[in-house]
């Protein structure tokens, strides 16, 4: 029996759970897929907004200006890369410049600090490379940016590591409510808990559904981007946007903290929660706005396109509420809702005390984890030190992003444990360069192999059927 269940693996989900940690509770993740920080949280803009776009008095507005004054601390405490690179939104005529004058009000009625709008001369000395066509813009100096599926990894391990337990593989099904408790279904394994928080993105209204809530809805909203190569990385130092539009912030140019250029994202709604892939359609676009908001966006540099998909609430706001007893709602929580997720966590844990959570701290609480990428930002002193501690630092398995096989032992095996290439590729960066993993798949292959005890034909890219090889060639008869 657990004290409280937190239904879903993202970033939501693992700063909820990371929070709830702190607490003298017995607490558990439920996730359905197979690792954490599968669903929005590992395919985003990785943007910590500076809190000027959500409407004033909604919960995105102050969840927003709160989250974001609270990430550096926790990305620091969880050994995550942060960066407070700044953001620009960016007019080209006097319709867009009265929409930033807009955006500029909002932004000081929310409470977001340092605030200005800028003329084309600041403009050009802020980013030289934004296009000439652009006549001012709104900067935000606060505006930042980090990893979202790193940050989902090192909330839930450090959740884990102060004794959470994750239970992946487990769709939710059912939910009865047994009275002083709920026991919650996967068809094959079954959890009870005294509370239910519901952070299952794309999936919360099911959820809530199974409870008696038909309060709201949630749709996908595809999100197309192209990330290229490193060597693009310094076109750009800030976020730079368009001016939003209703369905959403539009396509931004932006380096990300690991050197990289990423452009995106597209706004399309759909209705299929499950298709994730890119379009022609979606990714020119992406091409041909990028372009016209930067000068000098090299795509022909691009190493890969990937799509995400937000969770769009019915209601226009997050859906963050106690409908009935035991039972939280965090939904709908599309952006900003990674730069609101510290922030979220709070709130939640204040929802269950007023529904009668006992929140009485743990002395022995950890807020701490060690950084996944220490051995790379090391000193070359450092490094040597490490390698005669451990010689498999010494030995680099991805060429292109210089991770050796140290830092990938050590990624299998802190928790989440990783149980795939693509759990290995989230925590270390492995397969994240030029070649996309062509020439150091197989090396990881066999590591996931040994650390986890199964015959190399059964690792997989990432879970369930997709298996990566079917037999040997050489050594034994095929089958």
């Amino acid at each position: 029996m657990y004290d409280v269940a937190v239904i879903g693996g993202g970033v939501v989900g693992g700063m909820i759970a990371r929070k709830l940690s702190s607490y003298r509770l017995d607490l558990c993740i439920l996730e359905k897929a197979h690792d954490v920080a599968m669903g929005a949280s590992s395919a985003n803009s990785a943007i910590v907004h500076a809190g000027f776009d959500a409407k004033e008095g909604s919960l995105k507005a102050k969840l927003n200006v709160k989250g974001s004054e609270m990430m550096e601390k926790v990305c620091r405490e969880l050994g995550v890369k942060y960066q407070n690179n700044g953001s620009l939104v960016i007019g080209f005529d006097e319709a867009d410049r009265a929409t930033v004058e807009e955006l500029y009000r909002r932004g000081v009625a929310n409470g977001v600090k340092e605030l200005r709008v800028v003329e084309r001369d600041e403009l050009s000395r802020l980013e030289p490379n934004v296009s000439k066509n652009a006549i001012c813009a709104l900067y935000a100096p606060t505006g930042s940016i980090v990893c979202p599926y790193e940050l989902t990894i090192a909330s839930i391990g450090n959740a884990m590591d102060n004794g959470a337990d994750l239970h992946l593989d487990f769709e939710v099904k059912k939910i009865e409510d047994m009275g002083e408790f709920f026991r919650i279904s996967s068809g094959r394994d079954t959890v009870c808990a005294r509370y239910i928080v519901n952070a299952a993105g794309l999936y919360s209204d099911a959820i809530a559904h199974m409870v008696g809530d038909d309060s709201f809805s949630v749709h996908p909203r595809r999100g197309e981007y192209v990330l290229l190569d490193k060597e693009c990385g310094t076109l750009v130092r800030s976020t730079v946007f368009r001016t939003p539009s209703k369905m959403g912030k539009g396509i931004l140019v932006s380096p990300t903290v690991d050197g990289n250029l990423l452009t995106g994202p597209t706004s399309f709604d759909m209705e299929d929660k499950t298709d994730r892939s890119t379009t022609a359609e979606g990714l020119s676009l992406v091409m041909k706005q990028a372009g016209e908001n930067v000068e000098g966006v090299q795509f022909g540099k691009s190493i890969t396109s990937f799509c995400g998909l937000r969770a769009v609430g019915s209601t226009g706001d997050f859906i963050i509420n106690l409908p009935r007893p035991r039972f939280v709602n965090a939904a709908g929580i599309e952006s900003p809702g990674l730069s609101s997720a510290p922030a979220i966590a709070e709130y939640v844990a204040e929802l269950l005390a007023s529904g009668g959570l006992a929140l009485d701290g743990k002395q022995d609480f950890n807020p701490y984890r060690a950084p996944m990428h220490a051995f790379r930002e090391g000193t070359l002193e450092e490094k040597n030190e490490m390698i005669k501690k451990d010689p498999s630092y010494g030995h680099i398995i991805c060429r292109c992003e210089t991770v050796s096989e140290g830092e990938i032992l050590a990624a299998i095996r802190q928790n989440p444990k990783p149980r795939d290439l693509d759990g290995v590729k989230r925590r270390t960066r492995a397969q994240m360069g030029r070649c996309q993993g062509g020439f150091c798949a197989p090396y990881i292959v066999e590591l996931l192999a040994n650390e986890m005890q199964i015959p190399y034909e059964e690792v997989t890219k990432f879970g369930g059927g997709s298996l990566i090889n079917y037999n040997k060639t050489k050594g034994e008869e095929i089958q």
